[in-house]
């Protein structure tokens, strides 16, 4: 098949690395964001030019030329890796077999751009990836396939996505391509009773409240490690927390118990958090003993507002 490879940043990249060694299926052209005034080019662009592969940036498919421009790769299917930019039902009917779309959950929940993130923050036991049909609808439209993983009770969004969502997804692809080239894909409705939808997870949803229970606690700081990062405020400064695992113990909540080499521990409702590594403002990436030491922190202080 011809393909057309839409997407950006590393799993872009890596997507169109594996079928390019592959093998099997011709990549004609890769489409990624516009270049950004004083940033590093897209590592998806710069593979692509690399291989020789005709590159194309633009910034929106509003214009009948751009379309015109896609249409004339003659390509059979888009696979469209991690893509930012609203592709619209015009360019993605374009190939012969139209797009096919990856999107980091158990579609229809967590449709949205945070979905990584957020099935951690919520306490979920399980999560995973699906290829789907796009529509103009967010994440909206027939699934390809599905893969399905465990959340571990202490895993971070790295644990989740980098180190199973990501390698499974990226050998995905050549199966995504098998399953068209077999003439009769897979076409699985969404069940609209049980979408969600959550917004893209900022700073403004990251912050602490050490007066909750601890497993809530828990669960924003592992499912925002390591971005966008839970934060607190130590005598109205603020820090980033990060490494950090749960502990028993009673006390009152939001009160530090102890500071010792291991780090910081803090108490919520039912159970306490050991803060081994931290991000005060304006500052690196720490072990919490050492942000401790220098901010002179001390057992009986108390954390947040």
């Amino acid at each position: 098949m011809r393909l057309i490879v839409m997407g950006q940043q590393a799993f872009g990249k890596d997507v169109l690395a594996k079928l390019l060694d592959a093998g099997t299926d011709e990549v004609v052209a890769v489409y990624c964001e516009p270049d950004r005034d004083g940033k590093p080019a897209d590592p998806i662009k710069e593979f692509a030019l690399e291989k020789g592969l005709p590159v194309l940036q633009p910034a929106h498919f509003k214009d009948q030329s751009t379309i015109d421009e896609l249409a004339a790769f003659n390509a059979d299917l888009m696979v469209m890796a991690f893509v930012n930019v609203f592709v619209p039902e015009a360019a993605r009917d374009t190939p012969k077999h139209g797009s096919i779309c990856f999107h980091p959950s158990l579609l229809p929940l967590h449709r949205g751009p945070s979905a990584v993130n957020w099935p951690i923050i919520m306490g979920s036991e399980k999560s995973g990836y699906s290829w789907f049909y796009p529509t103009d609808g967010l994440d909206e439209g027939d699934v390809l396939l599905q893969w399905e993983c465990p959340i571990g009770p202490d895993d971070t969004v790295i644990d989740l996505y980098f180190k199973k969502i990501y390698p499974s997804a990226v050998d995905s692809v050549l199966q995504v391509c098998d399953l068209y080239r077999s003439g009769n894909p897979p076409h699985a409705e969404q069940d609209e009773s049980k979408a969600t939808y959550e917004r893209r997870c900022t700073a403004k949803h990251s912050q602490i409240d050490w007066n909750k229970p601890v497993a809530q606690v828990y669960d924003l700081i592992r499912g925002t490690n390591p971005a966008p990062g839970a934060w607190t405020t130590v005598n109205g400064t603020k820090v980033n927390i990060f490494d950090s695992e749960r502990v028993d113990g009673d006390g009152i909540s939001s009160r530090i118990m102890d500071v010792s080499d291991k780090g910081v521990t803090v108490q919520c409702i039912g159970g306490r958090i050991l803060v081994k590594r931290v991000k005060p403002d304006g500052g690196d990436k720490q072990a919490a003993s050492a942000w401790a030491a220098s901010a002179g922190i001390n057992t009986g202080d108390s954390l947040g507002s």
